[in-house]
């Protein structure tokens, strides 16, 4: 039952995040202080989610250097980061709830399911699993023995982050402050 609801999860969670930004702007009561408040959690979740775009080569290698030397999920985190910096924004308790369910029942099953694809594919991940946390980050980088002769392995490479759009994130977030922006503005 598991590894099929891990498989519905990584299908329905982009459909859901859509729906979900519906249900957010119906909901949100939003005020300029809140947005600027929210910008404490959002803008260092989409710096984290592009520097973590920036190193990972997904399916290709286990990446354990820059970002993931600290977390073995900073994509997930950077998005959980923004979307609870907009629910901050939204002022509504409601939305936090409803986003803390979504998170649990969406990305714990796919978090858990894509680590064990890593650990089927890379024979190097149970070590790295044994250091580095899931998700919340260490305070310094994990001791990462690197024995590849790959040059651009360990460093941030701006080929990798648009190769992944992860400028979508910004523009998206973007677009988010300016309906709240609107809504602010034009309270009915």
């Amino acid at each position: 039952m598991a590894v099929e609801w891990s498989k519905i999860a990584r299908r329905i969670r982009v459909p859901m995040g859509f729906v979900f930004a519906g249900v957010y702007i119906w909901l949100a009561r939003p005020t300029f202080v809140s947005m600027e408040w929210s910008l404490l959690l959002v803008l260092p979740g989409l710096w984290l989610r592009g520097y973590a775009a920036g190193y990972v080569k997904k399916n290709a290698e286990l990446t354990m250097t820059g970002p993931y030397a600290y977390t073995r999920n900073p994509l997930y985190l950077g998005s959980m980061m923004i979307a609870f910096g907009f629910a901050a924004a939204s002022k509504s308790i409601v939305i936090v709830l409803l986003l803390a369910v979504l998170f649990a029942v969406i990305y714990i099953p796919v978090i858990r399911s894509e680590e064990a694809f890593l650990r089927s594919t890379f024979a190097a991940f149970n070590a790295y699993a044994a250091i580095v946390p899931r998700l919340l980050p260490r305070l310094r980088s994990a001791p990462i023995a690197d024995d590849s002769s790959d040059s651009e392995r360990g460093s941030f490479s701006f080929s990798l982050y648009r190769k992944h759009r992860e400028y979508n994130a910004l523009m998206g977030a973007t677009a988010i402050y300016a309906v709240l922006a609107l809504r602010t503005i034009f309270k009915h």
